[in-house]
């Protein structure tokens, strides 16, 4: 999709009472765009970054939005996508768990030259 198509659908989106739906990649429809028209985001793929996966949902998480936000993420059984979510999870616990713990000396130590 062209940008200026993008735009269209983006404008319609935000402008027109009966389009209620909008439905985009993550890669696509994460960065810089704000939605806050919308209400629910609904993940139909994981994604090996958080940091991506946050941005998309939080393009109806912005200064603006006064609606109660629902993310819903879909995810089946014993599937590739339910380990992705699982090493994202176990991944996101270690990185704030070890952060957590360190102490004042180890911050010092890792942030200054």
């Amino acid at each position: 999709m062209s940008k200026a198509a993008r735009d269209v659908a983006i404008n319609k989106f935000r402008e027109d009472p009966d389009c209620k739906v909008f439905l985009m990649s993550m890669k696509a429809g994460g960065v810089a765009l704000n939605l806050t028209v919308a209400s629910h985001v609904f993940m139909m793929e994981p994604c090996w970054n958080p940091a991506v996966e946050r941005q998309a949902h939080d393009t109806i998480h912005r200064i603006g939005q006064y609606k109660p936000i629902r993310v819903v993420k879909f995810i089946i059984e014993n599937t590739v996508e339910e380990r992705i979510l699982k090493l994202l999870f176990e991944a996101t616990v270690n990185a704030h768990g070890g952060i957590g713990n360190w102490t004042a000396e180890d911050r010092e130590f890792l942030f200054t030259t």
